[in-house]
């Protein structure tokens, strides 16, 4: 069975089977819908999560189980149906079996920047800005009217995460576009703002416990072979 991605403003989303990955951590809200039985996690301590779905909260570690077929998205933590997730959500995966039902059209208001006042504009403003152009940090801030150290310690607070780290997932999704436009591998690497090929696939294992060999059958299903050799 091949799966289906599909990477939209703000979140990105797949359906189709899973397969087996390492403990990693990503830089979006993941839920996670199993079309059939459960969807089973392993977080960081060893615990087992099941249920009919699940979220992951921004840089959680975990390794979801494989899986005949189920529905995923990320979610950009600074998009407005990650408002919702936040509230609902502690420290570490979460049961929602409610969200059984959750559909594309539901998601896709993801993209909008949270109006809700649950982050602050200034974080916003730097995101934004990170996002526009290949920046670094302390350039966002300034462009915010924040120093470097206050943007720092505003995104730990409200994103759980350093924004580079964001940033990184940023890049992995700039780059996950080229390749569904038909880039190879280390085409889509340097598209993306990686060094090369082997920084790519770093950052994509770090993120996604997946290799882009692993990954590029699910965003191009007619990739030759040619094309994934050489992570």
């Amino acid at each position: 069975m091949t799966g289906r991605f599909v990477i939209g403003e703000g979140y990105a989303s797949y359906r189709g089977p899973s397969t087996d990955n390492v403990q990693h951590r990503h830089a979006a809200f993941q839920v996670t819908v199993a079309v059939k039985g459960e969807v089973v996690m392993t977080d960081e301590s060893g615990a087992c999560h099941r249920d009919v779905a699940l979220i992951v909260p921004p840089m959680v570690r975990h390794r979801m189980s494989a899986a005949p077929y189920l529905r995923t998205w990320f979610i950009e933590p600074q998009c407005s149906f990650a408002a919702g997730l936040r509230e609902r959500c502690g420290a570490g995966i979460t049961a929602a079996g409610d969200l059984r039902g959750l559909r594309e059209e539901d998601v896709q208001i993801a993209g909008a920047p949270q109006s809700s006042g649950t982050l602050d504009p200034r974080l916003l403003a730097a995101m934004e800005a990170l996002a526009r152009r290949d920046i670094q940090v302390t350039g966002a801030a300034v462009e915010a009217g924040l120093s470097p150290q206050r943007l720092r310690a505003l995104a730990r607070r409200q994103l759980g995460m350093p924004l580079a780290r964001w940033r990184i997932w940023r890049r992995l999704t700039r780059a996950a576009r080229a390749l569904v436009e038909g880039q190879s591998i280390a085409e889509a690497a340097i598209t993306g703002g990686f060094a090369d090929q082997a920084h790519f696939s770093r950052r994509l294992r770090e993120m996604m416990g997946l290799t882009p060999t692993a990954v590029l059958p699910m965003l191009r299903p007619s990739a030759a072979r040619s094309d994934v050799d050489g992570d």
